[in-house]
């Protein structure tokens, strides 16, 4: 099949091994400066407003990502039937996808971020937030909150444009208001204190969400609409709901473990929670690369199950296990030998016990990556496939493992169990996860052999 432009690219055909690695990098680079936007955040709070309020914008982390997780992945899911339309070349449920996809991820974005706003304070509390930086938390967070529509509208239109196969172009509008947001925190962080840099985030993730929709509706002839396009339709709204939910979630349940572990450090006081937070900004900057090998798996998997090429899909799996771990091994290094550097980058003069708390994470965390490229791997080629069920089971399981945690290893053990929460929450989610992959790949190769009388052409390929 051929795209209809030249930014398209079908992966249904070429070199797997070319396909994921020339998709990941720049799909990666937009990650990386996505995370650009919390962690210089961070580093500018820290340096310029102290401890403390490094510590407010970390007691938000947790809650941070289990909501905004959830409108990420709510519109990754939306992208799948998009990718799955597009490798089977039918191009009007596409543009049918696309209409009913913004529908439906502007009445959840509005929705949440009024919920989320009003509860924010209520959150906080109930997580334990240390008093001394607790009003901090509440202004960060909640201008973050108020933000999620935009958050939505960048998320969504840079996940159709990968779900085409164009991962560059979403990037080059990122890099641009990445910069924005650098220079917005600059300027608001003195006279408008934490409140500066969430509205600068604010700001900067509307412009490269207006960018990528300005640049689809030039560029893309595929998604130029007609009328009958523009029609809400219950059964595709129906299709991306199956699809978008189970991924949020697996965001949001994975979250919540989280919540609970960071309530966990909030009792040990605002030192152990500025160390979390430090480790957590660095970890998370050297996780884009596992992070974007996951969109690239959802991507890479719904094109070829839309095209029916079940077997391009083992060898993506094991060509994109293979990249993963040769970089969980480079990260691994780094981690061990300039842990204590990377956490400086944050506050000039760090105290001897956050600078050891951070960089015990660190070394901790990386220690273990290996384990996190299976579970991106193999998560994000079962959710493409179609199998939302089982993806969300294994977030069920690191929720598991770090309310566990935060519940019961925290309160005894102290922080060097926090550090090794993560770790344990990926051992249960690949023990799943490897079974799981087996029996999908087993039930669909039975599929094949057993043809199934022809279905509605506007479904897109589903777990039954």
């Amino acid at each position: 099949m051929k795209a209809s432009s030249g930014k398209t690219i079908d992966m249904t055909q070429g070199s797997p091994f070319r396909h994921i690695l020339s998709f990941m990098l720049p799909t990666m680079v937009g990650y990386l400066f996505q995370q650009f936007y919390s962690m210089a955040d961070t580093v500018i709070i820290g340096r310029y407003l102290g401890e403390d309020a490094l510590a407010a914008v970390g007691a938000t982390g947790s809650i941070n990502f289990m909501i905004i997780g959830f409108c990420m992945g709510l519109c990754s899911g939306f992208a799948i039937p998009i990718a799955q339309a597009f490798g089977a070349g039918d191009h009007r449920n596409l543009r049918r996808y696309l209409a009913n996809s913004i529908y439906t991820a502007a009445v959840f974005s509005l929705v949440i971020a009024v919920i989320v706003y009003y509860q924010c304070g209520n959150i906080l509390l109930l997580m334990k937030t240390p008093e001394n930086i607790l009003p901090g938390a509440w202004t960060y967070l909640s201008i973050l909150f108020l933000g999620i529509p935009v958050t939505v509208m960048y998320n969504l239109s840079s996940g159709i444009m990968r779900s085409l196969g164009d991962s560059r172009t979403p990037v080059y509008f990122l890099l641009l208001s990445s910069a924005l947001n650098i220079v917005l925190d600059l300027l608001m962080v003195r006279p408008m204190g934490i409140a500066g840099p969430a509205v600068a985030t604010v700001i900067s993730q509307a412009v490269s969400g207006i960018l990528c929709i300005l640049y689809m509706r030039a560029r893309f002839d595929i998604l130029r609409m007609k009328r009958e396009d523009l029609r809400p339709l219950a059964h595709h709204i129906g299709n991306l709901l199956y699809m978008g939910i189970p991924m949020g979630l697996q965001y949001s349940i994975t979250a919540i473990g989280s919540v609970v572990l960071q309530s966990a450090v909030n009792v040990l006081g605002s030192t152990y929670v500025a160390s979390s937070a430090t480790a957590l900004k660095v970890s998370l900057l050297f996780c884009c690369p596992f992070d974007a090998l996951g969109s690239t798996a959802a991507t890479y998997s719904g094109q070829n199950i839309g095209a029916g090429r079940l077997d391009r899909i083992s060898q993506g799996v094991r060509w994109s296990i293979i990249i993963g771990c040769v970089y969980a091994l480079l990260a691994d290094v780094i981690m061990f030998t300039c842990g204590p550097q990377l956490v400086k980058l944050f506050l000039s003069e760090p105290s001897e016990l956050l600078l050891k708390n951070a960089t015990l994470y660190l070394r901790v965390n990386s220690a273990a990556y290996c384990l996190l490229v299976l579970v991106n791997v193999l998560r994000f080629f079962i959710q493409g496939m179609g199998f939302s069920v089982l993806a969300i089971c294994a977030g069920i399981f690191e929720m598991i493992a770090r309310a566990f945690a935060g519940f019961y290893l925290v309160p005894r053990f102290g922080y060097v169990a926090a550090t090794m929460a993560s770790p344990i929450a990926w051992v249960l989610a690949d023990t799943f996860l490897i079974l799981a992959y087996l029996h999908v790949m087993k039930k669909l190769r039975l599929r094949i052999k057993s043809p199934q009388p022809q279905q509605d052409s506007q479904a897109p390929i589903e777990a039954p």
